[in-house]
């Protein structure tokens, strides 16, 4: 499952909407708080499922989970990778949806994946080459593995997918967001300059939003049912023809927020409504996905609308809620701010433990398992967020928000 992560600065950027009249403020900052804790529960969700996976068990009769318990399954198994996809395309999205919308700016597309780049790829390369390096000790090694997962080109091969670092072919689709959202961006943005209406302008960009939703579960459908490729072909079912409906609910969620602006914020009962419904339907998503059901078909188109449903829930409030509440304490929202570094290297550090015959065996050790991962990666993960992460960030402060260079040794100023 994938990270799509923002820095605190630009989360609080993005979130940040003017109070409605008479009405208490949500602070930015709580914004921000939320959107982390949600990162966090994705994460420690990422890292419960991916450890549920490496102890079930596959014969002839199908898979057997460490876990005799259906409703505890269900749990474990729940696939968050579209909440990722939701949150990293709303946050990206809002500033193309306000200058759509209400004639605001953007940044130039430089700038843009300047800053993605200083975020993503320092921890990624240097992850990539660190489990890389250990897994082939002879050169030239599987070089094709390590050429196509620098390149973010890995999920487009059948084999190597899920090579190196499992999770991190989501990543590939996140970069492909990037160039697809600076190139359509700022085109609807000039598509609706030309709308004088404003009903008209936020209609032209939920249209495209909704297309964009709309044609993964076509290529599904097709793939499934009229061509009937197996689940198992992951180029099909990863590659950004299936997988793309996840940033185009978050778009399309940075669309709605736009255009509803402080209107009809949810009362904290409503929201919670919202909430309860939201996450009721992904563990039913979840419990009743046997493999080649429908539900189990199209899971991912599903599980987006339930997940852009909870953020905007979340989100969209006059007042908060025992759910924002529990969003916002502290040891989520630390867990939020680590959880690219714990996303990417969570999968080595359990792989790790495992061969070297620090998990306990079998079912039974499952629980056990479970704990002892999420400590190693979790301090795993620390580290790296305060030896690479951090200081990798400060490379941002070399541009300023127009994107040009800084001048940090000016020459003295002439009388």
């Amino acid at each position: 499952m994938t990270t799509a992560t923002a820095t605190a600065t630009a989360t609080a950027a993005a979130t940040a909407t003017p109070a409605p009249a008479g009405a208490p403020a949500a602070a930015p900052r709580r914004r921000a708080g939320d959107l982390d804790g949600f990162r966090g529960l994705a994460a420690l969700s990422t890292v419960a499922f991916h450890v549920w996976q490496q102890y079930t068990a596959y014969d002839a009769q199908g898979a057997h989970p460490p876990v005799a318990n259906p409703y505890l399954d269900a749990a474990l198994s729940l696939e968050v990778i579209d909440l990722f996809f939701v949150l990293s395309a709303f946050l990206l999205a809002r500033s193309y949806a306000r200058a759509a919308i209400d004639a605001g700016s953007t940044r130039p597309a430089r700038t843009f994946l300047f800053r993605r780049a200083i975020r993503i790829l320092p921890l990624y390369v240097i992850a990539v080459l660190v489990v890389w390096a250990t897994r082939n000790p002879t050169l030239p090694g599987n070089w094709p593995d390590l050429l196509e997962h620098l390149t973010f080109t890995h999920v487009f091969d059948q084999e190597r997918i899920f090579y190196t670092l499992g999770p991190t072919w989501s990543l590939s689709l996140e970069v492909l967001f990037y160039f697809v959202l600076v190139g359509l961006g700022p085109l609807a943005v000039r598509a609706c300059r030309r709308l004088h209406r404003r009903g008209s302008r936020i209609a032209v960009c939920a249209a495209g939003c909704l297309f964009l939703y709309a044609a993964p579960l076509v290529w599904i459908t097709v793939a499934h049912y009229v061509l009937r490729i197996p689940h198992t072909d992951w180029v099909v079912y990863f590659g950004p023809q299936a997988r793309f409906g996840g940033f185009a609910a978050g778009m399309g969620l940075a669309v709605a927020l736009t255009a509803l602006g402080d209107r009809a914020r949810l009362t904290p009962r409503t929201a919670l409504a919202l909430t309860a419904l939201a996450l009721a339907g992904l563990f039913v998503l979840s419990h009743r996905s046997e493999a080649e059901s429908f539900t189990f078909t199209y899971y991912h188109p599903i599980a987006t609308a339930l997940w852009t449903l909870l953020v905007f829930g979340t989100l969209h409030i006059r007042r908060r809620t025992v759910w924002n509440r529990f969003l916002t304490a502290r040891w989520l929202t630390a867990v939020g701010l680590v959880s690219y570094s714990l996303f990417i290297w969570h999968e080595p550090v359990m792989l790790l433990l495992h061969n070297a015959g620090l998990l306990p065996q079998g079912p039974a050790g499952f629980p056990w398992a479970l704990l002892i991962v999420f400590v190693a990666a979790l301090l795993a993960a620390t580290a790296s967020y305060w030896l690479i992460e951090y200081p990798a960030g400060l490379l941002g402060r070399l541009k300023d928000s127009h994107g040009r260079s800084r001048d940090f040794y000016p020459e003295p100023a002439l009388l």
